[in-house]
């Protein structure tokens, strides 16, 4: 028996009254069946947002009616919920890394993980333990431009929906990041922009901080400004040495870029302008 496969829906358009009862009207009168739905409706910007998993076998012109209905220049995405590809680009941190490729083994991530790519050797045992793809592209003796330009080449190749940047410790140049918008994820601490540099958690450490966190978010122009999709937060005490600090903060990290990316894969996320709509 086949496996009947979940539709998601995916519209943001200008607010007007009764575009609920439109869409969902459209889809009963198919004859399918609404599994999930969600909205919402920005008032200041009077922008409205649905995310409609729903099963069925879609029509062909289920998205030429929407149109339709919808007010002008009205955004609709049809998909179905299934893995994507990915690449993990990493530095030599492994907690971020070994996590996802531990949650996708036991196949806890709607991903494909396609390879691994760093700028130093360091990780290359990890991603060959879960025998996934391993590239080091070192940077030394490179202009950023001639080490982005080896990097994509190989990118290219695994045609990846995102790329995860599992603490990769270098700034992707606006040129890179153009070539695929909205859709690489990062994580870094939420110490900034107090704590820039090497050991942020030394430094907070120093300065007695009493909540560490992280933030995860796509990658724009503007360094670690780019869209949020997910943070989160945990206490700690003057008790805490700097290496229990770094332990906590990495527990953090590696729990909210794999909340991040979940979401993300299971089309949960809206970006609307530099910022984000969840639907979780």
């Amino acid at each position: 028996m086949n496996e009947v496969s979940t539709n998601i829906l995916l519209i943001h358009c200008p607010d007007e009254s009764g575009l609920i009862h439109k869409i969902t009207g459209v889809i009963y009168r198919y004859g399918l069946n609404i599994i999930s739905n969600g909205e919402f409706v920005d008032r200041v910007g009077n922008r409205f947002f649905m995310r409609t998993e729903f099963s069925g076998v879609p029509p062909t012109d289920l998205l030429h009616e929407l149109h339709a209905l919808l007010p002008a220049n009205a955004s609709v995405k049809l998909t179905t919920l299934k893995n994507k590809d990915v690449v993990i680009m990493a530095t030599k941190e492994h907690h971020c890394l070994g996590d996802l490729l531990i949650r996708h083994s036991y196949k806890e991530l709607n991903a494909n993980i396609k390879g691994v790519i760093s700028n130093y050797p360091d990780l290359e045992g990890i991603a060959k333990r879960f025998e996934i793809p391993f590239t080091c592209i070192s940077h030394e003796g490179k202009t950023r431009e001639e080490h982005e330009k080896e990097i994509y080449a190989v990118v290219k190749t695994y045609k990846p929906d995102f790329i995860v940047l599992a603490k990769y410790m270098r700034v992707l140049s606006p040129a890179f990041v153009s070539l695929f918008n909205n859709r690489i994820i990062n994580i870094h601490h939420s110490f900034l922009p107090a704590f820039t540099g090497a050991n942020p958690y030394a430094q907070a450490f120093e300065r007695g901080v009493k909540i560490i966190g992280a933030t995860a978010h796509f990658v724009n122009d503007s360094l670690d400004e780019g869209p949020i999709i997910a943070q989160s937060v945990i206490p700690v005490a003057h008790s805490h040495s700097v290496k229990e600090m770094t332990q906590a903060g990495r527990d953090v990290e590696k729990q909210v870029l794999a909340h991040s990316l979940d979401l993300v894969l299971k089309e949960k996320v809206f970006v609307d302008g530099n910022k984000t709509i969840i639907f979780d």
